[in-house]
């Protein structure tokens, strides 16, 4: 089985749980969970990029948390 049968066959598993992917990250576990992992790749972030970068930081922080979990 080659890289492109594996690909395939992703993006059937995918089609055929589509409603059942997107229910899992839309809920609340998916927020906590997402809520602890953007805090610590937003504050790494922060430590090492100069201050100036913190606002967009937060910026793309706030994005990607809108797209996962509940709120």
């Amino acid at each position: 089985m080659g890289i492109d049968d594996l690909i395939g066959k992703g993006k059937d598993a995918y089609e055929q749980n589509k409603e059942k992917i997107d229910e899992a990250l839309r809920s609340e576990k998916a927020e906590e969970i997402s809520d602890k992992a953007l805090d610590g790749v937003s504050g790494f972030a922060k430590k090492v990029a100069p201050d100036s970068a913190d606002s967009k930081i937060d910026e793309i922080r706030a994005n990607l948390d809108g797209k996962i979990g509940d709120q």
